[in-house]
């Protein structure tokens, strides 16, 4: 399930779970790219979150390009995937 950061609770949406978020911005080619190999993936929640809206979580966790893959558990970060990539790459950073 892809669901988008509308409000300042990132905290509470990877709190406990399993789950890989998508720093992304909305002007961002590759970026688009990348959300239509996401809307393909079934095997785990996908949190998105806009770096124009939420500058400061992707300061916080150190997202210097977009898009950025992070892959958390029980809210701390597993991996990490910088730029596009095809699905099997993406399914590999949260085996």
């Amino acid at each position: 399930m892809i669901k988008y950061l509308k409000k300042n609770n990132f905290e509470e949406e990877i709190k406990g779970k399993k789950i890989l978020v998508d720093f992304y911005a909305d002007w961002c080619g590759p970026c688009k790219m990348l959300g239509q190999v996401l809307e393909t993936i079934e095997e785990i929640d996908i949190l998105k979150v806009n770096v124009d809206e939420f500058p400061e979580l992707a300061q916080k966790y150190g997202v210097m390009s977009i898009p950025t893959l992070i892959y958390m558990e029980k809210g701390k970060e597993k991996n990490k995937l910088i730029g596009f990539a095809p699905k099997e790459e993406v399914l590999n950073l949260i085996k």
